[in-house]
């Protein structure tokens, strides 16, 4: 199946040759469904803090987070085409009704084109779109009454305009200021000047971005940085990665061969966020905050972000030094009878560990072999926030070997929803992932963990894409904070709502969460 001049295309994008082996045959023998226990909530699986509590993780973290190295990790390739669909769908039924814009504005809902043009002078780039207009002679008012939508909606999306369509999420105007309007990229830029600064007034962010984007990135700080220096006191390190080429996973047809483009190249696809684990693994940190680009609110509704920020982190850098403490007394040989009983104690109650039914009849010894080897990994604590309907994953218990259980972020694409008892146990979640989480992934001495040893292989899954007007059989990556992450201990954390405000559509932003305070 695979030609020398296909050797030479693999070898170029650095993938091993037995990877696009292991590549073909997941798309012969699929993947295997996770097994759900039950759904994590409040008291089994997700912890709740009273506000004294709370207080106290997050002075615990104010007090350490000045001699640590923090970063936010901040995936920002996603195209923002998506946030304009209904715009692009509205302008091709006008262009073909030849309607007027005073035609068709009766206002059927929230998620339509015609509440986005009602409400337009409330959107965060609207004097922006003013100032293009009028470059271009043209008066917003005289095409409201006199021309069609369609050439609105043109500046808005393509080249002649602000080309929102073709940019990623991370360059659109989110939200307003009398001091003018700032993208998301800038709020995560604020974000980070409030809860990564160390004790030389460094805050830290780094972007995962396209590459064809770096440029519009790059032109974007350096007209904002020093402005957001001096209005947070603060000096940013920004930096940026790009997805891997040897993260891409080649694409097959319905016979599961290698699908080649006209000229007889492979096709390759990219691997989805699940590849974004390789950047992580390169983030030298001490702590690492990720957060998805749209996820982000005005200043007037930031500090109960913040706060819970705080929470988070302060309570993995709290447990991080319990795990460390004993880790360090087990290196030494000084681990009591007492100690291991009471850090086996821990590991069920804090760390939500379970064991292997076998585990009672061990040595001692053999206790604190298997106990170290559970503890010594990467940590994550992630916020997890009420299912209000949202689609994506949430937190489970899942069942793996030896009637061991762990805390897992789910996807429904894991999951057999064709199996009646693993569909009940899905729709009876009462939590939701927002993408809310913290990572450390150094041990006890200081040295990275390599992360891809802590990722589940088994979790990716394979979708049907057409390329050419031919269908093909596409395979992603197991995700960033699903399969990539499976490995690492795990910890979930109660956050209130109003931390969790993504923009999937532009008209998301005219959501009083979105709009000036």
């Amino acid at each position: 199946m695979i030609t020398i001049l296909d050797e030479k295309q693999i070898a170029e994008k650095a993938i091993p040759l037995h990877i696009i082996d292991k590549q073909i045959d997941n798309f012969i023998n699929g993947f295997p469904f996770i097994q759900l226990v039950r759904p994590a909530s409040k008291g089994d699986g997700i912890l709740s803090f009273e506000k004294e509590a709370q207080s106290f993780y997050q002075s615990y973290f104010r007090s350490v987070i000045p001699n640590l190295k923090v970063v936010k990790f901040v995936p920002a390739s996603g195209a923002a085409s998506r946030m304009f669909k209904h715009l692009f769908e509205y302008k091709e039924m006008l262009l073909q009704s030849k309607s007027k814009i005073s035609e068709p504005l009766i206002d059927p809902g929230f998620a339509t084109a015609p509440y986005f043009l009602t409400k337009l002078s409330k959107i965060a780039f609207y004097k922006t779109l003013c100032a293009l207009l009028k470059r271009n002679e043209l008066d917003l008012e005289k095409i409201f009454t006199d021309q069609t939508v369609s050439e609105l909606l043109d500046f808005i999306l393509n080249e002649n305009g602000l080309n929102y369509a073709n940019l990623p999420k991370a360059l659109i105007l989110f939200h307003d200021y009398p001091g003018g309007a700032r993208t998301a990229a800038e709020e995560h830029l604020v974000e980070a000047a409030n809860y990564t600064k160390d004790k030389y007034g460094k805050a830290r962010i780094h972007f995962t971005i396209s590459p064809e984007h770096l440029e519009k990135f790059t032109d974007l700080f350096s007209k904002v940085k020093t402005k957001y220096e001096k209005e947070f006191k603060v000096n940013f390190d920004i930096s940026y990665s790009v997805q891997k080429p040897s993260t891409d996973v080649l694409a097959v047809d319905e016979n599961n061969e290698p699908f080649r483009n006209q000229d007889g190249s492979l096709l390759f696809r990219p691997g989805g966020h699940g590849a974004l684990i390789q950047n992580l693994n390169e983030i030298d940190a001490d702590l690492v905050f990720i957060k998805n680009i749209d996820n982000i609110v005005p200043d007037h509704l930031k500090d109960q972000t913040y706060r819970y920020k705080e929470l988070i982190g302060g309570y993995l850098l709290w447990i991080k030094d319990k795990i460390f403490t004993f880790l360090r007394e087990a290196e030494n040989g000084s681990i009591p009878r007492n100690d291991l009983m009471e850090m086996l104690l821990f590991a069920k109650e804090r760390l939500m560990l379970s064991f292997p039914e076998k585990f009672n009849l061990y040595s001692e010894n053999e206790k604190l072999t298997f106990l170290v080897s559970r503890i010594s990994r990467p940590i994550r604590v992630c916020g997890m926030v009420r299912n209000e309907g949202e689609p994506g994953g949430g937190p489970f218990w899942v069942a793996g070997r030896e009637n061991e259980q762990s805390l897992q972020i789910v996807e429904s694409s894991q999951v057999n929803l064709l199996d009646e008892d693993q569909n009940k146990i899905w729709r009876s979640a009462t939590y939701f992932n927002p993408v809310d989480l913290v990572c450390s992934y150094s041990d006890h001495h200081g040295r990275k963990y390599d992360l891809s040893r802590f990722v589940d292989e088994k979790t990716g899954f394979i979708s049907i894409k057409s390329s050419g007007g031919k269908n093909l059989k596409a395979q992603e990556l197991p995700g960033l904070w699903n399969g990539s992450m499976a490995g690492w201990l795990t910890l979930f954390i109660e956050v209130p709502i109003i931390t969790f405000n993504p923009v999937k559509t532009v008209n998301d932003l005219l959501r009083k969460e979105h709009l000036a305070g």
